[in-house]
């Protein structure tokens, strides 16, 4: 009859194996909180600039209804008689007509909920007044941001 021993050592070698220590998991864990704090501005103002784009469609919808609207009577309408709606598709951005005559209008964007992050291109102004077609942009109703700014909001 044989028994069979074993050694201590081969017995405890595969028990530190197992799997990841406390400071191991806590390295990663820190290496990922950089890597993200790093990209999280970049992916931020991506997304930003693409809820920007639901405003531009709302107001060239808008500057197309007015257009329309225009075409069989004596001056421009409010929202409601040109049909748009206040809030733009995707609900970043409420409109607003500022002002309307017979010579033009002022349609005016202002960035809702999160997209207020959007510091420089919260308000957006179209204004249309004769023949001459105005964009402006701000972070304020003044809408006085500086022409390689506004070019920017304006994704021109």
């Amino acid at each position: 009859m044989h028994r069979f021993t074993v050694d201590r050592r081969e017995a405890t070698a595969p028990a530190r194996c197992r799997g990841f220590t406390l400071i191991e998991t806590m390295v990663a864990v820190g290496i990922a909180a950089v890597l993200s704090s790093i990209a999280y501005p970049s992916l931020e103002s991506h997304v930003l600039r693409a809820r920007r784009s639901d405003a531009l469609v709302a107001l060239m919808q808008a500057q197309l209804a007015q257009e329309r609207f225009r075409a069989s009577r004596t001056a421009y309408g409010s929202l409601a008689e040109i049909g748009v709606r206040d809030v733009s598709v995707s609900g970043h951005y409420a409109l607003m007509v500022t002002a309307n005559s017979a010579d033009g209008y002022e349609l005016v964007a202002s960035a809702a909920g999160r997209q207020r992050r959007d510091a420089p291109c919260q308000v957006l102004r179209l204004a249309v007044v004769g023949a001459n077609l105005a964009y402006a942009s701000g972070s304020d109703a003044a809408a006085s941001n500086p022409a390689d700014v506004n070019r920017r909001c304006w994704s021109q």
